[in-house]
């Protein structure tokens, strides 16, 4: 009782404090809004590498803003389309709707990718061509290569920062995956990745109807096939490396590229060359060419009107899964893409100008390390397979309710049971919920196999609220499974790496805000993505996000009095 009332006292002083703060006013206007985010930044890796760091990329932010140290993620499905729909609704995926990379659709009977859209195709960039290989398991589940924020239920702070002046704010995103800039542009700003089978910036026709010049001049000069044929070696040279070069055998070679340095690149031909490109620094650094052409061609932060700029970086994350985040490779892609922040800050510094440019940075998710690391630690993790898994379930489910393929899919981290072949059969789906969740979690690797309405003994469980705000009604499964820390409950395939758990190395996260009238200042309290959304429509005075569940970092907003002292949160 009595933390109960210190909380709420607390909570109290903060509100007062809040109120009595004069909400966006700042001495030079904020012209242009830069929301970065680092797929697959671990929430120690800037600790980590921090001496390595030059003084105008990373530590720009970190030393010169405000360094939220305990970020998290609240939900328990910690993966690339959730943790950005997530930064940039402030919403839980219970309101936003994206779940996870990939969902059981049991309309059609087929796994769905998350911004599927067959009624808005990609268009065609001229002169491109071409088919690559996918690796990744949830975009192959697509049946179309169209695009959109169709299944994003929430609206995002780009949302309403152009609907508050009448569509005047611009609104830009762009990143080296699909889902990444889908999420970040939310549903009235234009969106761009890179595409893996051509190496173009493509989009789709939700955007446009046809693509502007500026963007069909720069992808004519093709830089995406700068490393054809060429040698990845370390080249972050100035200071130490952290790690050694080595060949792990469970890292992942992609077609040739290797498993330690250096990596040779393929040939677009190949049909694995520009999936090598987005491993490498190189995709960073085209992402944030193509970034610097948008603020140009287009005028960013150029009037009175602020405009908002995403840029989603994935190499970090890329590198995670096929060389694990205590990798060489991790350490170069983290280093590099420091050497890219501050190019990429010194030309805003010069278009559009220091005073005017708010800079956010967070990440979607962490990184576990690999199982095999651990084992030999002796760390006791392990490796599943959903599909192992269901065909060992199905035949007892079978001969104990009489019910066939009672598992119509299990899809990480859900199990999909056929309701109407369990009706049909007449059987208890309350009784097969349960033992199903039993016989899961007799495996070793899995933790928790909770059904929506947890069973009894689960209730309380510290598991239960991540996954409740996992949980949407029409696109979650019946049974969400959680692995024991660090093992992995993936589908067999080329990468060596997954994300996805509550554990906090996948739900820790950096959240740095820099720029005019933000004190620099490092806060050590627990704070949550869901927060970055909601702070941002306080700065900027716009309607909060439909769905926005966080609250205030009040430490952002001008002559904000920061204390690092008080632990002002409420417990999350």
């Amino acid at each position: 009782m009595r933390n109960t009332k210190r909380r709420a006292w607390l909570l109290f002083l903060t509100s007062l404090a809040i109120a009595t703060l004069p909400a966006a006013t700042r001495a030079e206007p904020v012209r242009l809004i830069v929301q970065i985010t680092v797929d697959g930044l671990r929430g120690d890796l800037l600790n980590r590498y921090h001496e390595s760091f030059g003084p105008d990329g990373f530590r720009r932010l970190t030393e010169g803003g405000l360094w939220y140290t305990d970020a998290h993620h609240l939900h328990a499905n910690t993966e690339t389309i959730v943790g950005h729909a997530t930064l940039s609704t402030g919403a839980h995926p219970s309101e936003h709707g994206m779940i996870g990379n990939a969902w059981f659709n049991r309309v059609e009977g087929r796994l769905g990718y998350n911004i599927e859209d067959p009624d808005h195709p990609m268009l065609p960039m001229p002169g491109f061509g071409g088919e690559g290989d996918q690796v990744d398991p949830t975009q192959a589940a697509a049946k179309s290569n169209g695009r959109s924020p169709v299944n994003l239920l929430a609206s995002t702070f780009a949302d309403e920062l152009s609907k508050s002046n009448n569509g005047r704010s611009k609104v830009f995103s762009v990143s080296g995956k699909d889902r990444s800039a889908v999420a970040m542009g939310g549903h009235r700003g234009k969106s761009f990745w890179m595409s893996t089978a051509t190496g173009a910036f493509e989009t789709s026709s939700f955007y446009y109807d046809a693509y502007p010049d500026w963007a069909i001049e720069w992808n004519a000069a093709r830089p995406a096939d700068v490393m054809v044929g060429e040698t990845w070696f370390p080249e972050c040279l100035e200071t130490p490396y952290l790690f050694d070069i080595e060949d792990r055998s469970y890292a992942t070679d992609l077609r040739g590229f290797g498993k330690a340095f250096p990596h040779h690149y393929g040939a677009p031909e190949d049909g694995m060359y520009y999936t090598q490109v987005l491993v490498s620094p190189t995709g960073d650094r085209l992402v944030a060419d193509f970034a610097k052409t948008i603020v140009t061609a287009e005028q960013l932060g150029a009037d009175d009107w602020t405009d908002y700029l995403s840029v989603s970086f994935s190499g970090v994350d890329a590198t995670n899964h096929f060389f694990g985040p205590s990798s060489l490779e991790n350490e170069e892609l983290v280093r590099c893409l420091d050497q890219t922040l501050s190019t990429f800050f010194t030309f805003l510094d010069e278009t559009v100008g220091a005073d005017h440019v708010l800079y956010v940075l967070s990440a979607d998710h962490g990184m576990p390390e690999m199982p095999e690391e651990l084992n030999e630690t002796g760390f006791l993790a392990y490796r599943n397979s959903t599909e192992v898994l269901t065909a060992n379930l199905n035949p007892v489910l079978f001969e104990e309710f009489g019910v066939k393929d009672a598992i119509q899919y299990f899809f990480r981290p859900y199990v999909y049971l056929d309701h109407e072949a369990i009706s049909e059969a007449g059987a208890d789906r309350r009784e097969i919920e349960r033992r199903v969740a039993e016989d899961l979690m007799a495996e070793k690797g899995i933790a928790m196999a909770m059904p929506t309405v947890p069973l009894p003994e689960q209730d309380g469980d510290f598991l239960q609220a991540p996954i409740r705000r996992n949980h949407h009604p029409q696109r979650s499964g019946d049974i969400y499974v959680v692995q024991t820390p660090y093992s992995f409950l993936f589908e067999e395939g080329a990468i060596a790496v997954m994300h996805g758990s509550p554990w906090r190395y996948d739900t820790h996260v950096p959240i740095l805000f820099s720029g005019p009238g933000i004190q620099p200042a490092r806060i050590a309290r627990r704070v949550a993505t869901i927060d970055v959304a909601i702070t941002l429509s306080t700065i900027f005075g716009t309607t909060i996000p439909s769905g926005a569940s966080g609250g205030v970092l009040f430490e952002t907003l001008a002559d904000a009095k920061i204390s690092n002292n008080a632990n002002t949160s409420e417990t999350r």
